[in-house]
């Protein structure tokens, strides 16, 4: 079995306040990432660690895909000059990332790799609507073997420590929503289902993976439910305009395509169409269990001693 070893992260607030300009690092690592937003972007190009070879990516609201986010993601031998311009030219972006080296020792090649690399990881991952057209050629990729080996640990930790700022557009999709040429019982074995099933007919299954709540194709979903509380209201429309809910009939949808929500209570509002607490809506398939039941049997019990 794999050793699974934990990780530090630094967090530093370099003004203080949560909303202020932040700085990532690994312990062991000499790694260097900042994060910005539009209040804090002069704050940080203006930090000389920028002024160094490395990566960056802008990201944001997709002013073309309702709900959907778009990033962008480059290279330069001066992080601070390069990624001006490109925020500039790209009005979408709300949080920029720039990622350098403590001792200055990335080059060009390296640099290069890790854009092209990391534009890979994010088109693999559909989380996001890329910016950046055509993906780089694969000449940026040509490095020696000690190289690349060393570039793939440096992404490893990009990996580690972008979700820890708020941003997954690396984390590959969850089992249950890839790979859909697979059957849903090869996709989901030995994932526990659940389903709902409302007195208004509607069924729908769900596997929850890895911290993401999977409604399965084929699924439906309420429309026009009535109800004029419906915090999920914006999440159900950008579904249907990307394909993933269609017409099932005049009162259904019906999932074309598995979709990974954040929480189970998000899977169910959309299902439902309205406000739902999702621990107590989803059932462990054929059982009376809760979501909620369930997850609390998977806690051990405390023993008290006497």
């Amino acid at each position: 079995m794999e050793n699974i070893f934990g990780r530090t992260i630094q967090l530093f607030l370099v003004d203080g306040t949560p909303t202020g300009l932040r700085k990532a690092t690994i312990h062991g690592w000499t790694g260097l990432t900042f994060v910005a937003t539009a209040s804090t972007f002069a704050a940080m190009t203006s930090r000389p660690e920028l002024d160094r070879t490395g990566i960056y990516l802008l990201y944001g609201p997709d002013p073309m895909q309702l709900g959907g986010m778009r990033a962008y993601i480059g290279s330069a031998n001066s992080v601070a000059e390069r990624i001006k311009q490109s925020a500039a030219q790209r009005a979408f972006w709300e949080t920029a990332i720039a990622i350098t080296t403590s001792d200055d020792d990335l080059s060009k090649g390296h640099v290069e790799y890790l854009e092209a690399r990391l534009i890979e990881m994010a088109s693999n991952a559909q989380r996001v609507l890329l910016d950046n057209g055509n993906q780089p050629s694969g000449q940026r990729r040509r490095l020696p073997e000690a190289d690349r080996a060393n570039m793939e640990q440096f992404l490893q930790n990009i990996q580690t420590i972008l979700p820890v700022v708020g941003m997954e557009l690396l984390k590959p999709q969850p089992r249950a929503a890839s790979n859909t040429e697979k059957s849903i019982s090869d996709r989901t074995e030995n994932e526990t289902m659940f389903e709902i099933r409302h007195r208004s007919g509607v069924v729908a299954q769900a596997v929850e993976e890895e911290g993401e709540f999977v409604v399965l194709e084929g699924s439906q979903a309420l429309k026009d439910a009535g109800y004029s509380s419906q915090n999920y209201a914006t999440l159900k429309q950008s579904l249907l305009a990307k394909g993933i809910l269609e017409d099932a009939s005049t009162t259904m949808y019906r999932f074309a395509k598995p979709f990974a929500f954040s929480s189970p209570s998000a899977a169910a509002a959309v299902v439902l169409d309205r406000n739902s607490n999702g621990r107590t809506e989803w059932k462990v398939k054929d059982q009376k269990l809760t979501y909620q039941e369930w997850k609390d049997s998977l806690v051990p019990a405390i023993v008290l001693e006497d």
